[in-house]
């Protein structure tokens, strides 16, 4: 069973600026801001929801299946994917675009100032889920508005099981709209303060939410998570990383694991468990996609914090 992972890939370039932004963004004058910050520390990372998903689903064996549109400087992205063996057929190049990329310079406070180019993101709703072939499984994540819209629609209409992974997409739909994607959607993943947004805007617990669904997941960090499923409430414990480095990509490391978990008929005590730990081990390397533990490492990570196997 092939899954196919809806969602953007981005570039990510992180400076650090080996100072404090406050001593040189004075209250007073942030009607003129007019500021330049020295980053003698850079690099660019591979990333985007869709890319470290796939990335980290194919860590454990998957069969990732990437939709993504990209822009023509997409090309050192292409060449790492060809290395890694994830199929591109589903990913479309716009013309006179760039690339999705997001602009994150950091003070020695680890205050961040961020700016994103959506780029061809805008354009994800030129990829239809029909070209895709041999899909069971599938996931909307943060993407191009319309393309989350039209790829959770026709989801739905094949018939093709998915997890609704709105992300820091959620600010983009209103209450209404959110309600529809959980009327279309087999299952939902947030974390906290998203699900506490959610449950702002839709006027909805997330314990009624979650009847709506066959699952409904609630990441929270350092305390775990909650996957709300067949009239339980499981607690899945967080697994305590070898070191804290960057947790960038942590919540796509753990949907990685709970698609894992789905198409291999895992429990969801298996199935959040597992997730749980990609998180951790992500969390041990900076970016999104430079941990390289083997499937034969991760499942005797596994064995070794739950004391079962998952095989």
């Amino acid at each position: 069973m092939r899954t196919l992972i809806c969602g953007s890939l981005a570039y990510d370039t992180i400076m650090v600026f080996h100072d404090q932004f406050k001593n040189h963004i004075l209250p007073e004058q942030i009607h003129i801001l007019n500021v330049a910050f020295l980053v003698p520390d850079m690099r660019r990372e591979f990333g985007g929801c869709a890319g470290n998903i796939a990335y980290n689903l194919q860590l454990l064996g998957g069969k990732p299946l990437i939709m993504a549109t990209v822009g023509e400087d997409f090309h050192p992205y292409a060449h790492r994917l060809e290395k890694l063996g994830l199929a591109q057929a589903h990913v479309r190049t716009v013309a006179q675009s760039y690339t999705a990329q997001a602009f994150i310079t950091t003070d020695i406070d680890d205050n961040q100032i961020t700016a994103f180019h959506p780029g061809a993101m805008n354009f994800s709703h030129h990829n239809h889920i029909g070209d895709a072939a041999g899909v069971g499984l599938g996931i909307v994540a943060p993407d191009g508005r319309e393309g989350m819209v039209q790829h959770a629609r026709e989801f739905h209409e094949a018939g093709t099981p998915f997890i609704f992974d709105p992300g820091q997409g959620l600010p983009m739909f209103n209450g209404e709209e959110l309600l529809h994607f959980v009327e279309l959607a087999d299952y939902v993943a947030m974390n906290d303060y998203e699900a506490k947004l959610m449950q702002e805007r839709t006027g909805r617990t997330i314990e009624q939410l979650a009847k709506q669904v066959k699952a409904l997941v609630v990441t929270q960090g350092a305390q775990g998570s909650l996957i709300y499923a067949e009239g339980q409430r499981h607690e899945i414990p967080c697994v305590v990383a070898g070191e804290v480095v960057d947790p960038t990509g942590c919540g796509d490391a753990y949907r990685a694991g709970l698609l894992y978990g789905m198409a291999n008929e895992l429990d969801w005590a298996q199935t959040g468990r597992l997730a749980s730990l990609m998180g951790a081990i992500k969390i041990a390397s900076r970016g999104g996609q430079n941990h390289q533990p083997t499937r034969d490492e991760i499942m005797a990570r596994f064995k070794e914090h739950f004391g079962t196997s998952l095989e």
